[in-house]
């Protein structure tokens, strides 16, 4: 397939994976269209970035100015909430829903070509112990609520209401899966816990799904009704730093429950390749420092 040229737009460039996502597409030779939401909030420090479009996915007008002579579009805007959320469905779910239903619609009435759109690790207990989860396995809603994990649940019902849309509009819908942020790691090293489970996390290092979305948008081969395309790779609890663990846990390790298995094999077929644990760990802990942030 030959390499997808013209331009293209990233909603939520300003997010942690948007920004991967731009630089990127940026280094493939990509005429790239970024979007914020909020950059009145910005520092000096920060100033340059108010260059960037404002586009609130809320606002259908702001959407179908962004993406205007667009051939694609990269949909990684959604709200991520770190702390307790008191209307889970004005705060999170609604967003997530109405935000991608208007790029989706927006795509449409641009001719857009291509949409990818990032969706979020499946949390489902009635999936078999033991068995690698895939495009099969889509997250259980009811379960979501609830455990009160609003951002999982969001992502489901966009992701959900994207494919209703695409079988209407015949838009070719793209969707991945990544984990939400890296906070757990910034807090573990920051404050510690006063507990741990002693299980695997899943986690993907930001630059490896950059590199992924790009590749499921040139290659274009996902984009029927049941098409997710799940990317993780599993790590014991800081296993990598167990000699600090007894500042990094200031209380005692439980077991946790069944492990479960992501496969990204669809991903590796394309030519993608996650980089080892040691070099994601570390390089995150250098920005860290180097941003001041641990200090």
């Amino acid at each position: 397939m030959a390499r997808a040229t013209g331009k293209v737009c990233v909603i939520g460039a300003d997010g942690y994976l948007g920004s991967w996502v731009v630089k990127h597409l940026i280094s493939n030779n990509y005429t790239v269209h970024d979007t914020v939401r909020q950059p009145d909030s910005w520092n000096a420090k920060y100033a340059h970035l108010n260059q960037l479009e404002r586009a609130n996915v809320l606002d259908y007008d702001s959407i179908c100015s962004a993406i205007a002579s667009c051939i694609g579009v990269f949909h990684v805007a959604s709200p991520v909430p770190s702390t307790i959320v008191p209307n889970p469905q004005e705060e999170v779910i609604e967003p997530a829903v109405k935000g991608t239903l208007n790029v989706l619609k927006a795509c449409v009435e641009s001719n857009v070509k291509r949409v990818v759109v990032v969706s979020a690790v499946s949390l489902n207990t009635r999936w078999p112990v033991g068995q690698i989860k895939d495009e099969a396995c889509r997250s259980d809603k009811e379960y979501c609520a609830a455990t009160k994990n609003w951002y999982c649940l969001s992502k489901t019902e966009a992701e959900i209401e994207a494919f209703e849309f695409a079988k209407r509009s015949g838009l070719d819908v793209i969707t991945s899966t990544i984990n939400a942020s890296s906070k757990v790691l910034f807090n573990l090293l920051k404050e510690g816990y006063d507990s741990l489970e002693n299980k695997l996390q899943k986690i993907v290092d930001v630059r490896d799904i950059a590199q992924a979305l790009l590749l499921v948008y040139e290659k274009n081969l996902y984009v029927t009704s049941s098409s997710l395309l799940y990317m993780a790779w599993d790590f014991s609890c800081m296993i990598f730093f167990f000699v600090i663990l007894n500042h990094l846990c200031n209380g005692s390790f439980s077991e946790g429950g069944e492990e479960d298995t992501i496969s990204s094999e669809k991903l590796q077929r394309l030519g993608w390749s996650y980089r080892p644990l040691e070099e994601t760990l570390v390089d995150s802990i250098e920005s860290y420092k180097k941003a001041g942030i641990l200090d």
